[in-house]
């Protein structure tokens, strides 16, 4: 398995944070960077950055981070493929997965990361240690879709079917999966309820049920018998996906935990510490839901 390495940051006042993508008002990362910053005694900023608010396209203003003091950048939906052009990856299975949701500026060409494949593995084994991920349908082959697929290979899951309305993101997410991970079958699915057929594991990796995206991937009546669930979505935390699927009677795997897991190891990144993890996560879950986050998310 991929684990982040750890780069140790530069001495500086202030250690410049970001994170680009189109929806992300109510994103938590910049609480989590900024409380991470405060636990490790380090003056930490983390700005969120929206292309169309900037009035910029997503190359110029990942430029405008690399030539503006930003040690490092979180990229998010829908910009974790893009940005791998840009980048110098040095993990193969990185390569080989074709997505980034964390760059690293430094002297030379950026380098690029997933913390999403690493905090997926990480979450998956605290909520379920005793559990392989068996046969598992998923829903989305982007960017997260991409990291997950990668993480459930590295987990021990026995196949994988795909679904999504591309049909050619799908093929090459099997394409991927079956050069990195031969032992595992890989098909393509038609439909969704085809996809979840023999499955004991379920995955949305697509936007459905974020703010803005109502809905789920997955129908009720689909989670019958079903062992666990993961939704890759956190904002809200209870999604529609997961409230149908404890109703259900399913174990639950919700978004947050990717969230957190892949904070930590995205934080680890840009600054080279290690952050305790029981003291952040009783502060996030104490502001939250506070008027105090409302004051943290609106400073850079």
């Amino acid at each position: 398995m991929y684990l982040a390495p750890k780069i140790f940051c530069m001495e500086t006042d202030v250690i410049r944070l970001g994170l680009i993508g189109d929806n992300i008002r109510q994103s938590k990362s910049p609480l989590l960077h900024r409380l991470s910053g405060q636990l490790t005694d380090l003056d930490v900023t983390y700005e969120s950055l929206i292309p169309a608010d900037q009035k910029q396209g997503f190359d110029d203003l990942f430029d405008w981070c690399a030539s503006s003091g930003f040690r490092g950048i979180n990229v998010t939906f829908p910009y974790k493929e893009r940005v791998v052009s840009r980048l110098n990856i040095e993990c193969p299975t990185i390569l080989a997965l074709g997505a980034c949701n964390t760059v690293i500026f430094d002297e030379g060409r950026p380098k690029g990361y997933n913390t999403d494949y690493s905090g997926f593995c990480a979450a998956f084994r605290q909520a379920f240690p005793d559990t392989l991920p068996g046969h598992v349908a998923m829903a989305g082959a982007g960017g997260v879709g991409k990291a997950v697929a990668f993480g459930l290979a590295d987990l021990g899951a026995q196949s994988i079917a795909l679904f999504d309305p591309s049909v050619e993101r799908a093929q090459a997410l099997a394409d991927a999966l079956a050069a990195f991970a031969p032992q595992i079958e890989v098909r393509l699915a038609s439909d969704i309820k085809s996809a979840c057929a023999f499955a004991q594991g379920l995955v949305n990796s697509t936007p459905l049920g974020m703010d803005g995206y109502p809905g789920s991937a997955f129908p009720p009546h689909l989670l019958a018998g079903k062992q666990w669930v993961f939704d890759a979505v956190y904002t809200p935390v209870e999604t529609r996906f997961l409230k149908e699927a404890r109703e259900a009677g399913v174990a639950i795997l919700s978004g947050y935990e990717l969230f957190f897991h892949q904070g930590i190891d995205a934080f680890r990144l840009f600054t080279g510490r290690e952050v305790d993890q029981s003291a952040l996560r009783s502060q996030l879950r104490t502001l939250a839901n506070s008027p105090e986050q409302m004051d943290w998310l609106s400073q850079p």
